[in-house]
């Protein structure tokens, strides 16, 4: 892949907002088509994960708190929620929620394609620039007064 080179005084000028909102959609549909592979939505990636993390920790509302603040499409968590348990990816037993083996299975699976989507989207970009370069996304965001912690 070549990428056509920019004086400095050029880039400089760019607009900022314009190039990570597209990047941000670039790479959020990249995942997103990773992820309908395997049936999933962003959402049911995000549920899986945080069940995965904590067994039997998260119920329903507690999990919808959690994630609401990451959700840009007005999701429907229940209907997340009720479409793993009928697949057979998750039950839920006295309201807590628990990976099945095959929720468990399809989780790494998506995993898998997640990790090659991000190995293509570091390509040729050093460890030290992708870093500098969300830190800079960092700091803008802290300047304009939003949350610039990792999440």
């Amino acid at each position: 892949m070549v990428i056509k080179e920019y004086p400095r005084e050029r880039l400089a000028a760019q607009p900022i907002g314009y190039w990570a909102s597209y990047a941000g959609r670039v790479v959020v549909g990249r995942i997103r088509a990773e992820l309908a592979v395997e049936g999933l939505t962003q959402p049911h990636w995000w549920t899986l994960n945080h069940v995965a993390g904590a067994p039997g920790s998260w119920d329903r509302d507690r999990l919808t708190r959690r994630l609401t603040p990451f959700d840009d499409q007005d999701t429907d968590f229940d209907a997340v929620f009720d479409d793993l348990v009928a697949r057979g990816w998750m039950t839920e037993e006295n309201g807590a929620l628990t990976l099945t083996e095959a929720g468990e299975a399809g989780r790494l699976r998506a995993r898998e394609r997640n990790a090659r989507a991000h190995e293509r989207m570091h390509e040729g970009i050093p460890t030290d620039e992708y870093v500098a370069a969300l830190d800079v996304l960092r700091r803008v965001i802290a300047n304009l007064g939003g949350e610039s912690d990792l999440p």
